[in-house]
């Protein structure tokens, strides 16, 4: 997270069927009339919301007890708003939160956050899921997959452990449950872990 940006203590919240990590873009189409609202009030603000995901998948929400309160706040780097009113937009996530308490929950929810720190020790055993990580991510390329641009160059230089995780589940990892069970995780060596197993079962690769 860039060291010059404060986080709030309290910003609005959307539900969605996604997860937003640390680092990551999430491009967003807002179009409903009570997220437009969000959107303004986090416009007018500092250009900060979360994302939580929804427990249920494929239901509306009703209440704060209907998604996970362990969630990813972002800021809007990029925001277009088109004749018709809806808005499209890129969400950098920033940090991970704990949604604390809610100061309303319609038309759409406020919360009280509470910033999550990662454990992280880096050791010979970090060192070596990292360069697991990364061994799988290239025979991803070997088999064809397609990736976001600049994916390459930049793996290259990231010598950040907590940052790989977090962006190679962002990238591959497609389950919402299992994305939502790396978010949590706040011990980078069994984050990697996570992130291992489960490119591996989404691949087919399990052996590997």
């Amino acid at each position: 997270m860039d060291e010059s940006l404060i986080l709030p203590d309290r910003v609005p919240v959307m539900p969605l069927a996604g997860v937003l990590f640390p680092h990551a873009l999430l491009p967003l189409h807002i179009f409903e009339p009570r997220y437009r609202e969000m959107l303004e009030v986090a416009l007018s603000g500092n250009r900060m919301f979360c994302v939580a995901l929804v427990k249920s998948q494929g239901a509306q929400w009703k209440s704060p007890a209907d998604f996970f309160h362990i969630a990813g706040v972002g800021l809007i780097r990029a925001c277009v708003e088109r004749a018709n009113g809806t808005s499209d937009l890129i969400l950098q996530g920033l940090r991970r939160v704990r949604l604390s308490s809610f100061e309303q929950s319609a038309p759409f929810p406020v919360a009280q956050i509470d910033p999550l720190e990662s454990k992280a020790t880096p050791s010979v055993e970090t060192e070596a899921l990292g360069a697991k990580v990364l061994e799988l991510y290239s025979r991803f390329k070997e088999s064809g997959r397609q990736f976001p641009a600049r994916l390459d160059q930049y793996l290259s230089h990231l010598d950040d452990a907590e940052m790989l995780a977090d962006l190679m589940a962002a990238t591959f990892i497609n389950d919402p449950l299992r994305r939502q069970q790396v978010l949590e995780e706040l011990t980078v060596n069994q984050r990697l872990r996570l992130v291992i197993q489960y490119l591996r079962e989404e691949t087919g690769n399990a052996a590997a």
